[in-house]
């Protein structure tokens, strides 16, 4: 395959994930999980957690974050552009029409309604891939109550994530000194 006919293609893969997604970011990630690990290969499912990982510690939205990366490791650089402008053109175009178009139709009773009805399916779309995502980090019975206890944290104390996030990096080099230190004896 020519390199044009392969920027292509992850142009439009990303493109796609875009313009058929709602629901944002976390929307997105089944699919393209599903795009760059099942159906093209193009990573496997450890580097596509690991991907994930790191796009979701960086500022960004997450969808675009995981595109660039996936572009990167693809194609480099030039392969990170076509990926992030697939996947931000859907929505940029979309917004755009909203905005012309919204402006005339803000405070009909219809358009209140189907925003009212669109919500229930957001959350559906955000929490499948966090059940799939839970999955494939291997959250099970032992180790499920670290997630609940975060979301408990940020949700009623309050805590900032980025407590939580440097808390985690703490404890999981203290967890790797006492592991070695364990290996020595």
């Amino acid at each position: 395959m020519s390199l044009f006919k392969q920027y292509w293609e992850l142009f439009l893969v990303f493109f796609k994930i875009g313009a058929f997604t709602f629901g944002g970011g976390y929307a997105m990630i089944p699919l393209i999980r599903n795009e760059v690990v099942r159906k093209r290969t193009w990573l496997d499912d450890d580097e596509f957690m690991d991907m994930l990982a790191i796009a979701q510690s960086m500022p960004g939205p997450i969808a675009l974050n995981t595109a660039l990366f996936v572009g990167n490791k693809k194609l480099g650089f030039k392969g990170s552009l076509f990926s992030g402008l697939g996947v931000i053109l859907p929505s940029f175009v979309v917004i755009l029409l909203i905005a012309m178009i919204f402006v005339q139709f803000k405070d009909n009773p219809v358009v209140e309604r189907i925003f009212k009805g669109i919500r229930p399916a957001v959350v559906a779309l955000i929490a499948a891939p966090l059940l799939m995502l839970g999955k494939s980090a291997k959250i099970n019975w032992k180790n499920g109550w670290i997630p609940v206890s975060v979301a408990l944290l940020v949700w009623l104390l309050g805590v900032s994530p980025i407590y939580i996030v440097l808390g985690a990096i703490v404890l999981g080099i203290l967890h790797l000194v006492y592991v070695k230190k364990r290996l020595k004896r």
